[in-house]
């Protein structure tokens, strides 16, 4: 276990790059940010000893019929929230240069073929740049974890999926946001952050799910936690694929 006086992070994207919430493994202090890197949440000034975010980290470079072991495994738990689960397609589909492309390339590395969805290539380029960064600093496998909000609220809530969902037709539903914002004080995050603006460059949605990604790094760090698949599978460049809660 890291010493109490670290700082964890819990990292969503925004549509100005990455939403950190940072906190202690004990108590209310948090602070929340927006960065234009991802590499900026692990340089920061907090310097995190776990950063839990929200993006797919190692990626097959083929994919069978059941999909990437995360998806298949966390999907049945979250009951009509599976849908915020996205398909992660092969490596070379996320590097590809275009959506043409990814597609072209998802058809060649799985079986049966598979296209890439948009709403999964619009994140390619943060899918990148966390790729990226972990492949050039061997050490920070030990640090990044993936996690998904809607997995950290279902284990915020007794390990029930969610009723109400975060969006309806791409725009922020007030229910939804309401429950997962009694989740997060129940979980003890102080209620003047958990209700406060969001950071300029983040909705309010980034910001609820930056939190709940923050308080799974709080589990990692304190051992409650568990891979999804379990144990989970490595890429060919070693990164862990599991999704954590």
């Amino acid at each position: 276990m890291t010493p109490a006086a670290d700082w964890l992070a819990g990292v969503d994207g925004c549509r100005s790059g990455w939403a950190a919430a940072f906190l202690r493994p004990a108590g209310d202090e948090v602070r929340l940010r927006v960065v234009p890197r991802f590499a900026d949440v692990v340089a920061a000034p907090e310097a995190p000893a776990i950063v839990a975010v929200d993006i797919p980290i190692g990626l097959p470079d083929r994919i069978g019929a059941d999909g990437r072991g995360p998806e298949r495994a966390i999907r049945p738990l979250l009951g009509a929230r599976q849908s915020s689960v996205f398909s992660v397609p092969p490596r070379a589909a996320i590097y590809a240069a275009d959506f043409r492309a990814a597609c072209a390339a998802a058809l060649a590395a799985s079986q049966p073929p598979r296209m890439v969805s948009k709403q999964l290539f619009m994140i390619a380029p943060k899918i990148r740049e966390v790729d990226a960064l972990l492949r050039s600093d061997r050490l920070l496998k030990n640090r990044v974890y993936e996690v998904h909000p809607e997995l950290a609220f279902w284990r915020l809530n007794g390990e029930l999926a969610l009723a109400e969902p975060k969006k309806v037709k791409s725009r922020c539903y007030e229910p939804g946001l309401a429950l997962r914002r009694s989740l997060l004080t129940a979980a003890g995050l102080p209620e003047s952050i958990v209700m406060g603006a969001a950071p300029k460059g983040a909705g309010a949605d980034d910001v609820i799910d930056a939190l709940a990604c923050a308080l799974i790094a709080r589990r990692i760090h304190a051992g409650r936690v568990r891979p999804f698949p379990d144990p989970p599978g490595r890429d060919a460049f070693g990164l862990p694929i599991a999704i954590w809660a």
